[in-house]
């Protein structure tokens, strides 16, 4: 419906016009002769575009269909490196609290997600070898383990079996092999579930299994830990994203939100300031941090991966060669212009 508007006051050619209604076809313009607004004049001037010159907007007001004033443009918050910082600390304990919560059992499972070379095993690694000390001690089997690289079906079964103890913990650091395999989702689903029971069974013929002692079936009631660099919501086949959709929905899912490339040097720059390069002994500490992360910054478009392990390698550079360490780390450390 056109919006009609009430001029209040105004002229077309030599006509004044006082409190009439016209619909109205385009507001309020400036023109060489002055301000004007276009409305439909049929009934009284028989014409369907009439400009009549008014002095201003107040000079009228609408009488049906007003405009929606424009909602105010959402200022961008942008986040202060101390911000950006404070954040990702943040993340980090409360990742490395969830972990103990799982090493307690209080929590069954927990997936965590981030980039690659960030720390995202480190702590979680920290809090395993602490829930162990008194294993080690005692020279008792260990009651948690971490599973990297490769990981056939059955043999997941058979490390779920061995850690199925209610105080046992599996850590899956980069062993995404597991969420790539039917089999391997349908073991971890089972594990997982949110029921009392958690059984799990290989019902398959395996001479690996009886050579092991390990039954056709058993209760889990462990917990475990995945540390990935997948991106779940980024898994293309639909029938893996179902697995996985399922898979998430028995776990915490903790995203440590380093998404950005200066998210990743202020991650580098406050593991550094925790003492990450103490063991280098720098003549000034300071100075050696200051210079690896602007080297870092600097170059963050041609290096081949920004990680905590490149500031170490820039670290080992700096200090085995002082005076030229600069260019040894452009060298070898950065991709070919």
């Amino acid at each position: 419906m056109a919006a009609t508007i009430l001029v209040k006051n105004g002229v077309y050619r030599n006509t004044e016009i006082v409190n009439q209604v016209f619909p109205l076809v385009k507001q309020y313009q400036d023109g060489a002769h002055g301000g004007f607004v276009t409305v439909d004049g049929t009934t009284m001037f028989g014409k369907d575009r009439v400009r009549i010159r008014v002095s201003g907007t107040d000079a009228y007001e609408f009488v049906s269909g007003a405009p929606t004033p424009a909602e105010p443009a959402k200022p961008v918050v942008v986040e202060t490196d101390e911000e950006i910082m404070t954040r990702i600390r943040e993340r980090f304990e409360i990742l490395d609290e969830m972990a103990s919560a799982v090493t307690n059992g209080d929590i069954r499972a927990m997936i965590v997600t981030g980039p690659p070379g960030v720390g995202k095993s480190f702590g979680i690694e920290r809090v395993i070898e602490n829930a162990c000390l008194f294993d080690k001690i005692a020279g008792k089997k260990l009651r948690a383990e971490v599973v990297k690289g490769n990981v056939t079906p059955i043999a997941l079964y058979a490390t779920l079996y061995k850690y199925s103890d209610p105080n046992c913990v599996l850590v899956f650091d980069d062993a995404d092999s597991v969420f790539f395999d039917d089999v391997a989702l349908n073991l971890l689903k089972g594990a997982l579930d949110t029921g009392k029971k958690r059984k799990i069974s290989w019902l398959a013929d395996s001479a690996t299994l009886r050579r092991e002692g390990i039954p056709d079936s058993f209760n889990f009631k462990g917990s475990v830990i995945f540390i990935t660099n997948l991106s779940f919501s980024n898994v293309k086949s639909a029938k893996l994203r179902d697995h996985l959709t399922a898979l998430e929905s028995r776990c915490h899912f903790v995203d440590l939100k380093i998404d950005t490339t200066r998210d990743k040097i202020l991650r580098i720059k406050q593991i550094m300031q925790d003492g990450m390069l103490d063991e280098y002994d720098f003549d000034e500490p300071a100075v050696a941090r200051d210079e690896i992360v602007e080297f870092i910054n600097k170059n963050a478009a041609r290096l081949r991966e920004i990680s905590l392990r490149t500031a170490i390698k820039v670290a080992q550079l700096r200090k085995a060669f002082p005076s030229k360490w600069v260019s040894y780390a452009e060298t070898s450390l950065l991709k070919s212009a």
